[in-house]
Formats: structure tokens, C-alpha cells, sequence
């Protein structure tokens, strides 16, 4: 891969398939993309793709969707996102990866955590996307994962951590856009805030058992864990990010974030 313009890297929320219908939200990932240089190519890890060994979707052209969901309107079964060959991205992740720790590769396509957001934010699907699973909730281990793929960001790739600052839909009880954030989300948004703005990674990696609201927050982890993909590929991990997206969806949070 050639000399490119070094990337960020990204966590956003990247919601459910409605949220392709919601103004604010598609205006918010939009302008991310805006305020970046285009990529050469994208790598994603997704809250919806958990498998180890470390897994790599299918590299190639018109790569298909993966609808892991159920109950929607027709029409977001009938999407397509049919993005460019991948292959020379993943001979490159591959080589990044410890002989211990090799890379193995699949048939599977993208999952909407993954083709959701990038339907808004790079609309004419003219960058080559990859889809890496990630293979543990370790914080730790998540975060050394990042960090190995860091040089891709100095060849032009955007790795982007897609999940959800707040995944707790099972206890949520109103079904609005607009509803009020319950105590348990809000209460686990500012702490995770505050120890970003402080650069506390040490804390954030122990959040099951320091941040409130948990396991209401999450009683399952993974919309939280690539956010330590993203923190391990920045390159000072305890630097500051940039929020990019704040506010609630249905009450859960939206924050996304940029590290440099």
C-alpha cells in the first residue's frame, strides 16, 4: 500500500438499521466523515462479530451483507453496500499479526454493525472495507490488538471501533427517539466521559466493576469493548480523545470519539 495522508481512529455507535432514518444521527456521522481525509481503505471491528481466532470477512469485490436482525422494515433486508476489493488490505492486516496469534479468513460479509454507519458516512462505497471480528471482551487484549494494527493509520486506513456507549435495551422502557436517558445510561456516559477527557484507561478497562450503571449499561459487553481497539490503535493511549458525536438515542448514548 502506498504513502497516504495518516488516519484517525474512530468508536462510533453505530445503533440499529432505523437509525438510517433519523436526521440527526445521519447528519452527525456525515460530517465525521466530512472533517477526516478520505481513507484508502476502512477496517472495522463490530460489536455484532465476536469470534476467535481473529477472523477476517470476505476481502473481496461486492462483498454481501450479513441482515442480523430481525423485525425491521423491508426495505433494510433489500440494502446493499458493495464495496470495492479488500484483498490487498488483508494481506497487509495479516502480516501485522504475531506468528502466535495468526489471522484466519472467512466467507462472511459485513454485519450491519458495520455497514450501517458506513452507508452514511462514505455513501459512494468506492473504499475497500474489511471487517475484522474481535476475538475477546479483554480490554487489555483488545487494546494490544489495536495497537498492532496502528501502522495501517500511517498507510491510509481509518480503523473504526463501531458498538454503543450504552447497550442496555432490555431495560429500557420508553421506545422513543427522544426518550429521557434512564439514571444507569447517563450515570455510565459521564463517567466514561470523564475518564477519557483524563485519559484514564486504566479505569475504563476495569468498567465492569468501577463504572455506575453497570450491568444495567451492559449487561453484555461487546458495544463497549471496540472502543479498546480504537484506544490501542491512537498513538498516545492515555491522550485525550475528541468527542465527535454526544446526546441519547432512545435514551442510550451515542458518544463517539476520535483518537489521533
Amino acid at each position: 500500500m502506498s504513502v497516504h495522508a495518516r488516519m484517525p481512529a474512530l468508536y462510533i455507535g453505530h445503533g440499529a438499521p432505523m437509525l438510517l432514518d433519523d436526521a440527526l444521527w445521519t447528519s452527525q456521522l456525515e460530517n465525521i466523515a466530512s472533517s477526516i481525509a478520505k481513507p484508502k481503505a476502512i477496517l472495522i471491528v463490530s460489536a455484532h462479530w465476536e469470534s476467535e481466532p481473529i477472523t477476517l470477512s470476505n476481502p473481496g469485490a461486492n462483498t454481501p451483507l450479513v441482515y442480523d436482525f430481525s423485525g425491521f422494515d423491508r426495505k433494510f433486508y433489500e440494502m446493499t453496500y458493495n464495496s470495492p476489493d479488500a484483498t490487498e488490505l488483508a494481506k497487509t492486516v495479516s502480516k501485522l499479526m504475531p506468528t502466535t496469534e495468526p489471522i484466519h479468513q472467512s466467507s462472511r460479509g459485513l454485519d450491519h454493525g458495520a455497514w450501517v454507519p458506513l452507508k452514511v458516512m462514505y455513501p459512494s462505497v468506492d473504499i475497500p472495507v474489511l471487517q475484522m471480528s474481535m476475538p475477546t471482551d479483554d480490554p487489555i487484549r483488545l487494546m494490544e490488538l489495536g495497537k498492532r494494527l496502528q501502522p495501517l493509520r500511517d498507510e491510509g486506513v481509518l480503523i473504526i471501533g463501531s458498538g454503543f456507549l450504552t447497550h442496555g435495551l432490555r431495560y429500557l422502557r420508553e421506545w422513543r427517539v427522544d426518550a429521557e436517558a434512564p439514571s444507569w445510561s447517563s450515570d455510565f456516559d459521564a463517567w466514561a466521559s470523564q475518564a477519557l477527557e483524563s485519559g484514564d484507561v486504566d479505569s475504563l478497562a476495569k468498567f465492569k466493576e468501577l463504572a455506575p450503571g453497570m450491568p444495567y449499561a451492559h449487561p453484555t459487553v461487546e458495544h463497549f469493548t471496540p472502543l479498546f481497539v480504537t484506544l490501542g490503535a491512537s498513538q498516545i493511549i492515555d491522550a485525550p480523545p475528541t468527542t465527535l458525536i454526544d446526546g441519547y438515542f432512545m435514551g442510550l448514548s451515542k458518544r463517539s470519539i476520535l483518537v489521533n
